[in-house]
């Protein structure tokens, strides 16, 4: 009994040994090689902009001092960008407060505002805390408004899974890809950043796709 237990032991100590050893070799040739890079690219949605009824930028986090984090103010930055360009007459900001002072969302309205969009054009939505909740609350509120075709302002490796939930939820989906890490950026940091992204994302399409949302 004493030699079977030692050697149950001794497997599963290789099996940690050979997973450990497999990460580290990840994590060296995601920081030293383009592997990420292409990655991404294999997950991400490609641009596909024009005309829509509504921009709809989904939140990415806020700061503990209430300030949009640097994930954010990028989509926020390209959501203004296209309202500038007259894609589209409405835009619609999400994101709860997650704690903090005030709601991703509304701190996102009131750059938009400060940069010359109309209160009146603009949307806030601060209750959904998951994509899935984003699509399912925002389309209930554009149902209203007749919008049935609208540009999605987030990052491009989550674009799929996004795109797939409002779709699901009854709208047309145009992607427009934000990026606060380009796919294309050198440098083991920035390699590194992108790769804990694409983990992260994969997880979420693994999760999505077993509760049978996606």
């Amino acid at each position: 009994m004493r030699r079977s237990h030692r050697n149950a032991l001794d497997r599963t100590l290789v099996v940690v040994c050979r997973c450990l050893g497999a990460a580290a070799v990840l994590v060296c040739l995601a920081a030293l090689t383009p592997l990420p890079n292409y990655l991404v690219r294999s997950l991400q949605a490609e641009a596909r902009l024009g005309p829509a009824d509504a921009i709809v930028v989904l939140g990415s986090g806020i700061e503990p001092d209430g300030a949009l984090s640097p994930g954010s103010l990028y989509r926020v930055t390209q959501g203004i960008k296209l309202y500038k360009a007259r894609l589209a007459p409405l835009i619609v900001f999400s994101g709860p407060a997650f704690g903090g002072p005030a709601a991703e969302a509304e701190v996102a309205a009131q750059l938009a505002r400060d940069l010359g969009v109309p209160s009146e054009q603009i949307l806030t939505e601060t209750g959904a805390r998951t994509t899935r909740e984003e699509a399912a609350r925002i389309a209930r509120r554009l149902e209203p408004r007749a919008v049935r075709r609208i540009l999605l302002v987030t990052d491009s490796e989550h674009l799929t899974r996004a795109m797939a939930l409002f779709e699901r939820a009854g709208l047309e989906v145009l992607p427009a890809p934000a990026d606060s890490v380009s796919p294309a950026t050198e440098g083991p940091e920035a390699r590194l950043e992108l790769l804990r992204r694409l983990s992260q994302e994969l997880m979420a399409r693994l999760y999505y796709r077993l509760a049978g949302y996606l």
